[in-house]
């Protein structure tokens, strides 16, 4: 009976907090236009406050709260210096490389995705196409792994009560529902709300456990004495290169991110924008430091993983009262949904404006975009809970394949951005190129082994290039074949001087 009545305590806090998401989403329909811009962007009006928590909540997802304490409980905290300190910096600065000039030719031209902003740019139907094709076959496992870890996290919060498949459904259902609702502005107020909560229950978390074992020290000498590895620069695990390509791999992908890239278009001003860019690596580390601080700490103390692989609950569960272990699982949650109502949002608009548009109903009205996009979304949703179901990877395996895909499509974009001289056929060999080398050494075997595909034995090839990761490696790849193919390729197709451009300087 009490072990029902804490079970039943747990999921109530947990759909508590799902119904005052969905409430949120509710108010946000009741204020968003029926207009495509309107749905996708919030008619581009967001203010500072809700950009930064919009996209801190939508990159903080189940990779952050799952993962990575998973990562410092196996390998110790320095993976605090990838993302939360290296990453969080790079990624500011390609806000201001890549987010301040999407946002001047946006704001000129009206560009709702980062396909439409390139096909239009180089006026080509085709690359817009790639651009989205490339993107939602990238973007399908992230929208999974976030399924994958709320499956996780209500069965271990509940000793199995709640299966892992209706811990993932319960997710993607309310996530289909806000998310057809409500549209940007719903995510966006959404997103802030769970973002700061977020925030809050991991905190409050970090305080908790280091009050029941005594604090800092007394936690720290336990990870010296059972992990003292752990406590040095590399730890004999991570080298140099490992963490550099960890780094760069992950903030060039987030930047490439359809759900982040497209909020380089919905700031309010510039001002908006720069001060998010200078506020984000503050919050970062205010989310990154604590969630996996626990999970090394978890280690010294003698924290066993539970069956669900994800040490975060177990901690919570060892050191915390039920109701409250509930509480920082709704945190999570809240990572979760925050991230995957901005994929499907975002994935929406990138199958409507860069696929049916161009390739199926280049009239349809903008009543019609906005019926597709809302059925666009539920699909994708049900197709990812689906995939969820057929034993997936890790979730630092899902998360860092994904990252190192979309970060092939960096230096393209980022010289498209910056370079007159850049051409249509370039662009193409820049993108299918590094997109190819990536997945090549991404999903074939490791140099010395072999498989058979349709009856032909593949050898292995090799996954990393003097301790650089086939990411890094693949975005030289890039870089070099669209500079390289532009080079020698006319650069007269069909280009809009202007909307490389974009305006000298933008108003307030």
């Amino acid at each position: 009976m009490i072990l029902q009545s804490a079970v039943a305590i747990q999921i109530g806090i947990v759909v508590a907090y799902l119904l005052l998401a969905l409430g949120v989403g509710l108010v946000a329909y009741r204020l968003t236009d029926r207009t495509a811009e309107d749905y996708y962007l919030a008619s581009r009006t967001l203010g500072t406050v809700v950009l930064l928590f919009t996209t801190f909540a939508t990159l903080l997802s189940a990779f952050t709260f799952f993962a990575g304490p998973n990562i410092a409980y196996a390998n110790g905290p320095e993976w605090i210096l990838v993302m939360g300190l290296m990453d969080g910096i790079i990624f500011g600065v390609l806000w201001y490389v890549v987010g301040y000039k999407q946002w001047l030719v946006g704001n000129e031209h009206g560009y709702v995705t980062l396909g439409e902003m390139l096909g239009d740019r180089f006026g080509s139907p085709l690359l817009r196409g790639t651009v989205a094709v490339v993107s939602l076959f990238w973007l399908f496992p992230y929208v999974m792994l976030q399924q994958v870890g709320a499956g996780g996290a209500l069965e271990a919060l509940t000793n199995g009560a709640v299966p892992y498949w209706a811990g993932a459904g319960l997710i993607t259902v309310f996530m289909i529902a806000y998310v057809v609702l409500s549209g940007m502005r719903g995510v966006a107020w959404t997103d802030t709300l769970q973002g700061l909560f977020m925030l809050t229950m991991v905190w409050a978390a970090f305080v908790w456990v280091l009050s029941a074992v005594g604090g800092i020290g007394p936690a720290t000498t336990a990870l010296a004495s059972s992990n003292p590895e752990f406590l040095s620069l590399g730890g004999g695990v991570y080298s140099p290169q490992w963490m550099l390509s960890q780094a760069i791999g992950i903030a060039f992908g987030v930047a490439m991110f359809p759900q982040v890239n497209q909020r380089f278009f919905v700031a309010d001003s510039e001002k908006v924008l720069k001060r998010t860019m200078a506020l984000w690596p503050v919050v970062v580390l205010l989310l990154f430091v604590p969630a996996f601080m626990l999970g090394a700490w978890a280690a010294g103390l003698g924290v066993p993983m539970p069956e669900s692989g994800n040490i975060l609950p177990g901690v919570l569960a060892e050191y915390t009262p039920t109701w409250f272990a509930a509480l920082v699982v709704a945190g999570a949650m809240a990572a979760m949904m925050s991230s995957s109502d901005s994929m499907l949002l975002s994935g929406s608009s990138y199958f409507t404006r860069d696929l049916y548009r161009p390739f199926v109903n280049a009239d349809a009205s903008e009543r019609r975009e906005d019926l597709i996009a809302r059925l666009g979304v539920a699909v994708f949703a049900t197709l990812a809970f689906l995939a969820s179901l057929f034993n997936p990877p890790s979730l630092f395996v899902i998360g860092d394949t994904a990252f190192g895909g979309f970060a092939q499509l960096a230096p393209p974009v980022i010289v498209a951005l910056y370079w007159s001289r850049t051409t249509l056929w370039g662009m193409l060999a820049g993108i299918l190129g590094s997109q190819l080398f990536y997945m090549v050494t991404t999903f074939t075997p490791p140099a010395g082994e072999t498989t058979i595909v349709w009856g032909v034995v593949v050898p292995g090839v090799m996954e990393t290039f003097a301790g650089w990761s086939s990411s890094v490696v693949g975005m030289a790849v890039g870089l070099a074949l669209v500079v390289g193919v532009s080079v020698v390729t006319d650069a007269s197709v069909a280009e809009r001087p202007s909307v490389l451009a974009g305006p000298s300087e933008a108003d307030d």
